[in-house]
């Protein structure tokens, strides 16, 4: 990846993947589980701020930019989006997520 453009939509590809694999673990979970609303919306709003707030902080002190940390960012989300095809693929079918 060269343009920051294309780690903009390498971003939005990995989310979309996560969102699938959460999709289809909600109804092995139940309304208990790790995807129900309460929790989902709990956990996203807290991870927005203490992203945004840790982002801004290291970018305001000039210990990052905002492209390496797009750059890290792409890594783990590769990596999340890789333990819910783990998660998913049983039995012999291989789950891959787009």
């Amino acid at each position: 990846m060269t343009s920051f453009e294309e780690k903009k939509e390498r971003y939005k590809q990995l989310t979309h993947a996560m969102q699938t694999g959460v999709a289809a673990t909600m109804p092995l979970e139940g309304d208990l589980g790790e995807t129900s609303p309460k929790h989902l919306r709990v956990g996203v709003n807290s991870a927005k701020c203490e992203t945004s707030a840790l982002v801004n902080l290291l970018i305001a002190k000039g210990i990052t930019t905002q492209e390496e940390f797009l750059d890290y960012l792409i890594a783990v989300l590769e990596n999340e989006v890789e333990s819910y095809e783990k998660k998913l693929s049983k039995d012999g079918v291989n789950v891959k997520l787009h």
